[in-house]
């Protein structure tokens, strides 16, 4: 809700102005509509261009100025409003005149009309373009290139060779667009061949040149052909798309290889913060992409841009923020995945990343690049061993070795190479967020407002990103007492939004723990309070069962309770609840619901036990082979004593774990459901009930085993191995079904807990 409330109001303010926000299909109808509400509000002379600022003519003109300006507000206010909530969100720090944003919008979004072959005669009757001919006269060479036909296209081009530089589809497109586009390789380097640089910076209708599409495509070898012909097309911009540049547009399609080899060949001070949006939009388009050995080496070339906003206004720190899969905190792996994870070698030096492109660069580019080339990102793991004398030299050795092991381990193994790939991710971004907080620490609280950290820092602890909040305690370790416009801190949030890892971290604050802790918001909450509320769908949906819920949010109260002060436990906050009593109100459904799942788990487990009771007490009357006429003892116990007292020994325990399985799920069926009961009591009973159903389960069909093989073994046994195998696979699904669900609340009841409290120090405070 508190995510969504900006966009809400916006999309809520456009009723009453236009019946539909804008969208990409609808705008010829949205300015209508919005125009007849400008004309009608005597606004449409500023949004329109008639009535100018006053203040232009002439200085003396200030009451006139400040009524147009007024009014230009006015109208300004109704466009962002009639927008749309992803259409303001681009839109909205563009402009100040509400007539610049009109033609802005009607040059993003108005219908573009495609030529016809009517209005290229008429072109060319003017004499506009004489390459710009009738398109239709090139079909033939259009389909021998989408088809793939080099041998046709070459004999089409070879009997009108000014044919290579023509318009050849009504999109306005050449020959080499329409083989670029196919991906007919062949072809694309014929036409090149034959045609002059300055004929490679014809766009088509979507403002893109050869090189842009072949970006998009990934064509790196056609792109490097195009760049040595002509490489002012690598500082080209699209006429649309916000004017990006070919390696922006190669990182928004997700190339990696060509964003490469397009960065290191881009002169550099087109990316510069200091003269245009581009390098803020490649550096959030190659982290979107996951590219980050190159977003390192544009950062730490232009630091700034890192708090600098793209074309859309968007922060690299805010993309980061919503990217859990970038840092380990948000990778999940299984146990054998996390113990590879944990020994595998990565090595990297951010700004290496040479290719078979690089000897192809020019000097003046090269120049260019060099200082990237030695970024350099010092690896903990390399001290680990001395580096001097004999030893140093073994330890190098022993280095290589190890390397050269984990290398081949990743060309053989497929899941180790995936883990070193997400290993060394994880490395970049956390370098990247150290790049940018030291750039952050020199911005004045202003532009820390415009940047909108709180609501950056926010998004990072909704995503339980424990990384990106170690990074910024180290480089402003004042943020753990700023509180955001509701009066709280990053460990109020961190308690609201249910992030344990996150809320840990107050355990290394030694002293400072109790002041933070005696923080209220401005509704008068306090730490328990905040505790108290129901926790986010998304936290309860990773814990299964309502029960094992109720249970979670029982043992975060109980965590919070203990580190506030003992008056703090009775406060009333401003709707005038203690907070137990807004626990009470916030988890009533949620109650309810454990209880109902506890019971029909509890109902459904007795059933199976009661069966295996019924049926073992049976069988316990019942021996294979029988008994003795006159001595009543079984025939078996002679005959085969080990077998059959093995046999035995399973029934009685089957009957005896059945049974208190029994009475542990009518115990559950009977209980009292207080909200305490959830924390250990109604857990234990279920823990108890569900592990003496499972023995009884193994033994039970140990014991089915056990009795085919008395009765078979002596005439049939080829038979009797192969039942008593195949006896094991109630067990196996049994297992598969509710072990995890066992060994869960075995873990939550009894286990460390899900706070990390032994932690003394995972982050050190700077002064």
């Amino acid at each position: 809700m508190t995510k969504s409330s900006g966009a809400d109001r916006i999309s809520r303010g456009a009723i009453g102005i236009v019946p539909e926000e804008l969208t990409e299909d609808n705008y010829e109808e949205w300015k209508r509509c919005l125009k007849y509400y400008l004309v009608g509000h005597g606004l449409w002379g500023v949004v329109s261009g008639k009535e100018q600022d006053p203040l232009k003519e002439s200085e003396d003109k200030k009451q006139e100025h400040e009524e147009w300006q007024k009014r230009n507000a006015l109208a300004l206010h109704a466009i962002q409003l009639s927008c749309g909530t992803r259409t303001y969100v681009k839109f909205k720090a563009a402009h100040n005149s509400a007539h610049v944003a009109w033609n802005h919008l009607a040059e993003k979004l108005k219908p573009h009309k495609l030529l016809t072959a009517h209005d290229l005669e008429d072109e060319n009757s003017h004499g506009e373009d004489e390459g710009q001919k009738d398109y239709l006269h090139y079909e033939q060479l259009y389909k021998a290139i989408e088809k793939g036909h080099f041998h046709l296209t070459k004999h089409l081009l070879d009997q009108e060779q000014h044919a290579v530089k023509a318009i050849v589809s009504s999109h306005n497109e050449t020959a080499l667009h329409i083989a670029i586009l196919g991906g007919h390789i062949r072809i694309a380097k014929e036409l090149l061949h034959r045609m002059a640089p300055e004929d490679l910076e014809v766009v088509n209708e979507y403002g893109s040149t050869a090189l842009t599409l072949a970006a998009i495509s990934g064509e790196t070898r056609l792109a490097k052909a195009i760049v040595e012909k002509n490489d002012r097309l690598l500082i080209k911009a699209n006429d649309r798309d916000d004017g990006q540049l070919p390696v922006i547009e190669a990182a928004l399609y997700g190339q990696k290889h060509i964003v490469k080899y397009l960065y290191r060949v881009t002169p550099k001070e087109h990316l510069s913060p200091d003269r245009s949006e581009n390098g803020a939009t490649l550096l959030n388009s190659l982290i979107t992409a996951e590219v980050y050995d190159v977003a390192a080496m544009l950062l730490r070339r232009y630091p700034k841009l890192g708090v600098t906003p793209d074309h859309n206004g968007d922060y690299t720190l805010r993309l980061l923020a919503h990217k859990p899969s970038a840092f380990p905190s948000g990778t999940k792996l299984s146990f054998w995945k996390n113990w590879i994870y944990s020994c595998v070698m990565v090595h990297f030096q951010w700004g290496s990343t040479t290719d078979s492109h690089e000897g192809e660069v020019t000097n003046a580019q090269r120049a260019s690049m060099t200082e990237d080339h030695n970024i350099d990102i010092h690896d903990p793991s390399d001290d680990e061993m001395p580096k001097t004398g004999n030893q140093g030299l073994t330890s190098s050795v022993l280095r290589i070795l190890r390397g050269l092991g984990w290398l081949i381990l990743r060309c053989l193994v497929p899941d180790i190479k995936q883990i070193h790939d997400r290993k060394l991710i994880h490395k970049e971004a956390i370098q990247l967020l150290t790049c940018i907080f030291k750039e952050i620490r020199t911005l004045s609280k202003k532009e820390l407002e415009k940047m909108d950290i709180d609501k950056i820092l926010y998004d990072a602890i909704e995503h339980g990103i424990i990384e990106f909040v170690d990074e910024i305690f180290k480089f402003t370790p004042e943020i753990i007492y700023k509180k955001d416009k509701r009066g709280r801190t990053l460990f109020s949030h961190a308690i609201v939004l249910r992030q344990e890892k996150i809320y840990s971290l107050i355990y290394a604050l030694g002293r400072r723990k109790s002041i933070l802790a005696r923080r209220h918001d401005y509704f008068q909450n306090n730490f328990l309070h905040l505790a108290a509320k129901l926790s986010p769908q998304s936290q309860l949906d990773r814990v299964s069962g309502a029960a094992l819920q109720m249970q979670r949010e029982l043992q975060w109260f109980q965590e919070v309770e203990s580190i506030v002060q003992p008056k703090m436990k009775e406060e009333k906050n401003g709707s005038n609840k203690t907070p137990s009593a807004l626990f009470s109100d916030e988890h009533k459904v949620l109650a309810k619901e454990g209880e109902r799942w506890m019971k029909n788990t509890a109902g459904s487990s007795m059933i199976v036990g009661t069966l295996i009771s019924a049926v073992m007490f049976t069988t316990a009357f019942t021996v294979p082979g029988g008994n003795h006429g006159t001595t009543g003892l079984p025939v078996m116990l002679e005959t085969q004593p080990k077998a059959f007292l093995f046999f035995m020994a399973s029934n009685a325990l089957a009957m005896f774990t059945s049974s208190t399985s029994i009475l542990m799920f009518l115990g559950i069926l009977t209980a009292r459901y207080a909200e305490e009961n959830f924390l250990k009591s109604l857990p234990t009973k279920l823990i108890f009930g569900i592990t003496c159903l499972f023995i009884s389960i193994v033994t039970m069909m140990t014991s089915f085993g056990t009795a085919l093989y008395l009765m078979l073994i002596k005439q049939v046994a080829w038979i009797a191995y192969p039942i008593i195998v195949f006896s094991v696979i109630p067990i196996a699904l049994y297992s598969l079904l509710q072990f995890p669900l066992l060994v869960e609340m075995i873990s939550r009841t009894y286990g460390y807990g899900i706070f990390d409290k032994p932690r003394k120090k995972l982050f050190s405070f700077h002064t």
